[in-house]
């Protein structure tokens, strides 16, 4: 959890400020939720290995006896900080569906809280930037959020990402093809999910030496999984579509998921997005264990780990709610972003120091700084100091572009000289 300065912080909001304005221009519409929710909510299975991450709330009035009779910490809370958006998301959802749209585009902009090991890209307090569809069981959900999602990336001058397109139905449709057994398809798909970094080799090794290696089938089945995972390949390059999504697909895969994948490239061309952008990975797990059918993750060359992802989760709003509502959702990683963005250090308003003498008197500066504000620029009252270039170089790095001296024979704002913070 960290502080930031307030140039730090002024980047910060900037960035914030890019991501917003895309986001609505896209039609989606801001809300706010708690930082804090149910513990039982946020311990309900939906959210992965997060939930072991989550920050918990002690209930209040706790006796030494309650200590004692506890079995597990979670039987002392009643509540926790949230660990990700989609979950608070969900349940807002299900308060108050009838106050919304059939179809709700929602954008959520806030920091998170995960019990981390802290190291370079990971905090324990972050800001996530979400954007969900609520509501539309089609792929055009899926279509705007990818397309938002591109369009986001570029406001911010990010080049060279792609967009990593998987479906848990194909996955879950290969382990079958391979024949893993139903009961161990969570624990392969945890190994699976290594590929990128341990490669084949060590995945078959993973798999072979895991406590269900020996289960009925699983032998045979990790054999299957290393020869496709080792085939002879061609090194072109195929264009996302349906000849670059069958080729990494073994035989006797889900249909219905291969055609959903091949459509989605041709929308998301149709809106503009060049489909090179896209990449098929058959591969690709994601973590949550809410994710139905259609994630996605945004890739960068400089990056080892995605800046972005998101999926179908069709089934969480049904558990608060009691009704079955279709959703799909886009979550940007704000902390990583932050470090490849680099938009101006200036904005668009006139921001102006006031460096002042001594005897020059409150009432004086409080009128000459009201006439700037006035004009609309940005104002500060700066005491004049021996050091004049640090004084300058520090208002130069709190993004003022232009300061002016202020002596006590000053008293109209037509009399100042503006000069260049150079």
């Amino acid at each position: 959890m960290r502080d930031f300065l307030p140039a730090d912080k002024a980047r910060r909001e900037r960035v914030l400020g890019v991501i917003r304005h895309t986001f609505r221009a896209h039609g989606f519409d801001e809300i706010e939720t708690p930082v804090v929710e149910d513990s039982a909510r946020l311990h309900a299975g939906l959210g992965g290995d997060n939930e072991k991450l989550a920050f918990g709330i002690l209930k209040r009035g706790l006796t030494q006896e309650d200590f004692a009779r506890a079995t597990d910490a979670l039987d002392l809370a009643d509540l926790g900080l949230r660990f990700d958006l989609t979950v608070p998301l969900a349940r807002f959802y299900a308060s108050h569906r009838a106050e919304l749209p059939p179809v709700f585009r929602a954008i959520q902009m806030a920091p998170v809280w995960r019990a981390e090991r802290p190291q370079k890209g990971r905090y324990r307090q972050f800001v996530q930037c979400d954007i969900d569809i609520i509501g539309e069981p089609g792929q055009l959900a899926e279509v705007e959020l990818i397309v938002a999602a591109v369009d986001t990336l570029a406001a911010l001058g990010l080049e060279g990402c792609t967009i990593r397109v998987g479906d848990r139905r194909l996955l879950t449709s290969m382990l079958e093809a391979f024949g893993f057994p139903a009961a161990v398809h969570a624990a392969v798909l945890i190994t699976l999910d290594k590929l990128d970094k341990i490669e084949a080799a060590g995945v078959v090794a993973e798999l072979r030496s895991s406590p269900f290696a020996e289960e009925d089938g699983v032998p045979r089945a990790v054999d299957a999984l290393e020869a496709f995972l080792t085939r002879p390949r061609t090194l072109e390059f195929v264009a996302y579509g349906e000849r670059a999504i069958r080729r990494e697909l073994p035989a006797g895969v889900d249909e219905a998921a291969v055609e959903h994948l091949v459509s989605l490239g041709d929308a998301v061309e149709a809106a503009g997005v060049d489909r090179r952008l896209l990449q098929f990975d058959p591969y690709l797990v994601r973590g949550m264990g809410y994710y139905t059918g259609t994630i996605f993750e945004v890739a960068h060359p400089d990056f080892g780990y995605s800046l972005a992802g998101g999926g179908r989760y069709d089934g969480m709003i049904g558990r608060f709610l009691g009704t079955e509502v279709p959703a799909v959702g886009f979550s940007l990683g704000f902390e990583r972003l932050i470090d490849l963005v680099a938009l101006r250090d200036g904005d668009d308003e006139d921001q102006i120091a006031l460096i002042y003498d001594i005897d020059v008197q409150p009432s004086q500066l409080a009128r000459l700084k009201a006439a700037l504000v006035a004009g609309g620029s940005r104002v500060r009252l700066e005491k004049r100091t021996r050091n004049q270039r640090a004084q300058l170089d520090q208002l130069r790095a709190a993004g003022f572009g232009r300061f002016a001296f202020v002596t006590s024979a000053t008293t109209e704002a037509s009399e100042l000289e503006l000069r260049s913070i150079d």
